[in-house]
């Protein structure tokens, strides 16, 4: 299969933590995801664009979703857990392995928007399973084995301008 052509239907699944924080963490500006969406789907057929989120009762975060929903993506939510102790967790790995693994006989390309080394055993399940795999995530933070195990990569880093805007009186 070429890498990339007009015909393929792509499967976009975004990782909306993990963007949020390597944007916030390693430029101190907030992740457009509508143009993530838009170098992930490249032009071809979308059949599915999920961005799932975890919801902590931020003021902020209601139009942070419905932005996203205009941005063409349906939301998925979860709320943080809060545990004894005071940890609190809040990851979709296992959803969206999940629903990657349901919906990939329906698409061509599955594109994952993380870095998170914990999706290299659902990309090796891809491969394995003849699955073209893109990934779109910030190289700095993103893990070796993703990049290594992904049919194609798409470096954030290679464009911050197109894909981040500043946060206005942030402060690290």
């Amino acid at each position: 299969m070429s890498i990339r052509n007009q015909d393929q239907r792509v499967g976009v699944f975004v990782d909306v933590q993990n963007l949020y924080y390597s944007a916030r963490n390693i430029y101190q500006a907030r992740v457009k995801f509508n143009e993530v969406l838009n170098a992930a789907v490249a032009g071809r057929k979308l059949i599915r664009a999920i961005a799932y989120v975890v919801e902590a009762n931020m003021p902020e975060e209601e139009s942070f979703f419905e932005a996203l929903e205009k941005a063409g993506f349906e939301v998925k939510r979860k709320e943080l857990q809060t545990f004894a102790g005071g940890h609190q967790k809040g990851d979709w790995d296992v959803g969206i392995a999940m629903d990657i693994v349901k919906l990939m006989q329906k698409l061509d390309v599955v594109v994952l928007c993380s870095g998170d080394g914990d999706y290299a055993p659902l990309l090796e399940y891809l491969q394995m399973s003849g699955q073209f795999t893109e990934t779109v995530a910030f190289g700095k933070s993103c893990s070796g084995k993703i990049k290594e195990l992904t049919d194609y990569f798409i470096d954030l880093d290679d464009n911050p301008k197109k894909y981040l805007m500043p946060i206005r009186g942030y402060r690290k």
